[in-house]
């Protein structure tokens, strides 16, 4: 069905990413490599006061996500499609969100030596999404350490990955308007994103659905 071994579905907080990737993954048959961001135990403290937590939120981010990364070195990706709700390059996003001068400059020494390791996806799905609708989401998974974010810092969160993107070419990138479809309930937004991401060669493609939600 799919010639991509290594899919990554990405986006900012609340867009429906780990949703996409287990529903691609039931799909397909395939694996999963997801990120958990709850197990991150710096990150209920980061909300509360960023300042304060940001660099060890986002350290130990860096060294969590490259463990999750190197998991996927060790897959036949001959043998076995792998889909994952992340990708290595966004922790810097946060980065440079996140720290001061100092630290980011740090942090930048421990993310160019991890990424020459890091494997690179067959296709990037790109899901984005209003931020109104991205704080709805997230209200409406009602997770206690997100319960501080504020729609300020979602907005720049949202802002950072639309320009990332904009510029991102290092793998096939699928961008997906998910402000106004609902495939995690709606089976004919997932059967048409089914539809795209088999289409899906070379390049950046842009997929605006019509949508299901009135």
């Amino acid at each position: 069905m799919f010639e991509k071994n290594y899919i990554v579905v990405e986006g900012p907080l609340g867009v429906g990413k780990t949703s996409l990737a287990l529903l691609l993954a039931e799909r397909i048959h395939g694996r999963t490599i997801l990120e958990d961001a709850e197990d991150n135990p710096f990150l209920a403290s980061f909300y509360k006061d960023p300042k304060r937590f940001a660099f060890q939120t986002q350290l130990f981010f860096i060294l969590r996500r490259f463990q999750k990364q190197d998991q996927i070195n060790q897959i036949d990706l001959f043998k076995r499609v792998v889909i994952s709700d992340f990708l290595f390059d966004k922790d810097r996003i946060f980065a440079r969100l996140n720290l001061d001068d100092r630290e980011f400059s740090l942090y930048e020494q421990v993310f160019n030596l991890l990424k020459v390791k890091i494997a690179k996806p067959d296709l990037v799905i790109f899901l984005q999404a209003r931020t109104d609708v991205l704080k709805e989401r997230i209200k409406e998974r009602d997770q206690d350490y997100e319960k501080s974010i504020n729609l300020s810092y979602l907005n720049q969160i949202n802002q950072a990955f639309n320009e990332f993107f904009f510029h991102y070419t290092e793998t096939p990138l699928l961008v997906i308007n998910a402000s106004e479809i609902d495939f995690v309930h709606v089976p004919s937004d997932f059967d048409n994103l089914i539809l795209e991401i088999q289409k899906m060669e070379k390049g950046t493609k842009y997929y605006v659905p019509l949508g299901s939600r009135h």
